[in-house]
């Protein structure tokens, strides 16, 4: 029979175990409420409270796609997932470590994606172009995105595009990546930006990148058209990092580490994702990807 100190105590051994229950459920809870998400392209994080971009839907806003053209149509709206994810991974990197001007996000975030989104949208209309001989408007309104205020609404649900594939980045409308030697420029000096949206202003600096052409050997027939316009897209992205340069050099504007921040970073982000994509299309070709050369990525000034 169980005295009454007995009871007593095994009283109290029970209500400490209520209590270190109490607290460690409390502890639980805040964990978890202080976690960091998964955002969608798997090795990103979205910060509790980041804000998150909001861009317009492409997809089903061209009609009309030839059969021919739906395989690279959908790439291309698969890469603006991607350009939607990296922002926002970035948006989550700022809400964990504060960088910049109040125009830091604009100049460095919303600018840039901007950018993108329009070579892909023209990217879209010149592949349906292609296969009907009439190239649709590319509907460069939909290129502009704004903000979300909080985590959770990632800017891909519903108003994006495809799911979250591939490499991230695409870098921008395509003219080939001939007469870049030794600075992986269009054009000669890479002075000029090739997209024909913008010329260099004298004076401006403009970006020394590696060259990329001819780096990959023993390219698969059925790779090289990838290949090729994957080349094409370094050289845009150059382009349009020059033209950036060159609005800069007419109103200057950010700290000493803005060019860095907002066009070089972006850049090297922008270059391995398409390093990546060439050496995944060889690889595809001949079941043996090659190293990707992320070396190249990173480009300077002249």
């Amino acid at each position: 029979m169980v005295s009454r100190t007995q009871k007593q105590g095994i009283a109290k051994v029970a209500g400490i175990g209520i209590v270190a229950a109490v607290i460690v459920g409390a502890g639980l809870h805040f964990a978890s409420a202080g976690e960091v998400a998964k955002a969608p392209a798997g090795n990103k994080v979205a910060a509790a409270g980041a804000q998150t971009v909001n861009c317009p839907t492409v997809r089903g806003r061209f009609a009309n796609i030839p059969a021919q053209a739906s395989a690279e149509v959908e790439r291309n709206l698969a890469q603006l997932d991607e350009q939607i994810a990296e922002a926002n991974n970035r948006l989550a990197q700022l809400a964990v470590n504060p960088q910049g001007g109040p125009n830091f996000i604009q100049n460095a975030i919303l600018g840039p994606l901007k950018d993108k989104r329009t070579a892909v949208l023209n990217r879209i209309a010149t592949a349906i172009g292609r296969g009907d001989n009439n190239r649709p408007d590319p509907q460069l309104n939909l290129a502009t995105c704004g903000l979300n205020g909080n985590a959770g609404n990632n800017g891909n649900a519903g108003n994006s595009n495809a799911g979250n594939a591939g490499n991230g980045n695409a870098g921008n409308a395509g003219n080939g990546n001939a007469g870049n030697a030794g600075n992986g420029s269009a054009g000669a000096g890479n002075g000029s930006a090739g997209a024909g949206n913008g010329g260099a202003v004298a004076g401006a600096q403009t970006v020394n990148c590696p060259t990329v052409r001819g780096r990959f050997a023993n390219i698969p027939a059925q790779a090289s058209a990838e290949v090729e316009r994957n080349l094409a897209q370094l050289d845009e992205q150059i382009a349009e990092a020059n033209n950036r340069l060159a609005q800069l050099a007419v109103n200057p504007q950010g700290g000493p580490n803005f060019i860095q921040n907002a066009i070089l970073g972006p850049l090297k982000d922008k270059r391995t994702a398409v390093l990546n994509r060439i050496a995944t299309a060889i690889g595809r070709g001949d079941n043996n990807r090659p190293d990707p050369q992320l070396n190249l990525a990173t480009c300077g000034l002249n």
